[in-house]
């Protein structure tokens, strides 16, 4: 098939497939491309599924991290007429309304990744991605495991660097965490929580503060490797030693700090699997399959122990 890709004032890009009569027009609206190397993989990913399918004529759209922006992308999508929307949420709750105007005007909203608030599922076809409060629960299981093993599981204390406030992901990622390691260790005390905004910099300076704060962690758990990695290099610079790391969606840096020694585990998650996954959920609707609301991809934990079972992330 030809492809044509047109980038137009820098925030979308349109796949044409093959023209037909049953040619699905799918518009996705994301939430930052530029933020990690997780979500430019993922547009990677999901331009060249589009691509891939003769059946699909997709308009990508990035938002900047913008909710404004983006709910501007999806009226203009509503506009234009689209058969479905895919949305990556900017803030779960903000763009609630917008999602309502798609439903209004009969179009099938896929919500990927990030989930948008409950209030919200009514106007929702489908999610696809992540079960998020189960990864924060197995980030705890992996943090408990390690403890038991070093003999610290009665006294540990922990401090938590989350993702973005209001950011589903976000949200989920910290009460799995939160509610499952008083279930595994229940002495384990976690001492602080603050955002890193899924910022490695930022992150770095959460922990510089937490460690000028308290004089004994033991376990850092942070809602992503990019964070995590941020936290590790803080608490290096500051010649912190013997404390454990744990993330979430292992990133390639997180990868490399497992293999080095220096962070013990972590929750494996493929965005090419994620951006695919979103792509195919929307192509079902519109083919008329009946999908369950949340449509959930495996996310498997991954340590220093078991490494070697999963290849090094490409992002």
């Amino acid at each position: 098939m030809t492809l044509r890709m047109t980038l137009i004032a820098s925030t979308a890009i349109v796949l044409a497939g093959a023209a037909g009569a049953e040619t699905m027009k799918i518009g996705i609206t994301q939430n930052n491309v530029g933020v990690d190397s997780y979500q430019t993989t993922y547009e990677s990913a999901f331009i060249a599924a589009a691509g891939e399918n003769s059946d699909v004529d997709a308009v990508v759209l990035d938002a900047g991290g913008d909710v404004a922006r983006q709910i501007a992308q999806i009226e203009d999508l509503i506009q234009q007429e689209v058969d479905a929307i895919i949305i990556w949420p900017t803030n779960g709750e903000a763009v609630i309304p917008a999602v309502r105007k798609a439903h209004q005007a009969g179009i099938p909203v896929v919500v990927t990744n990030s989930n948008i608030a409950e209030a919200g599922f009514d106007f929702v076809k489908s999610f696809s991605g992540p079960d998020n409060i189960t990864q924060g629960a197995r980030s705890a299981e992996i943090m408990c495991d390690k403890f038991k093993d070093m003999g610290i599981e009665g006294e540990a204390q922990v401090v938590h660097i989350t993702g973005q406030p209001g950011y589903t992901t976000a949200i989920e990622r910290a009460k799995g965490f939160e509610d499952r390691m008083p279930e595994v260790c229940p002495d384990v005390s976690i001492v602080d929580t603050q955002p890193g905004d899924w910022n490695r910099e930022k992150s770095q300076q959460v922990m510089e503060a937490f460690l000028v704060k308290y004089d004994d962690i033991d376990g850092v758990y942070s809602g992503d490797d990019n964070m995590g990695v941020g936290a590790l290099n803080a608490a290096k610079a500051a010649g912190r030693e013997g404390i454990i790391f744990v993330g979430a969606t292992n990133f390639a840096v997180g990868y490399e700090a497992m293999a080095a020694g220096d962070y013990w585990g972590s929750i494996y998650q493929s965005p090419v699997d994620d951006a695919e996954a979103a792509l195919k959920t929307a192509t079902d609707i519109l083919e008329g399959k009946e999908l369950p609301f949340l449509n959930y991809f495996d996310t498997p934990k991954i340590t220093q122990d078991n490494m070697g079972d999963y290849t090094k992330p490409v992002f």
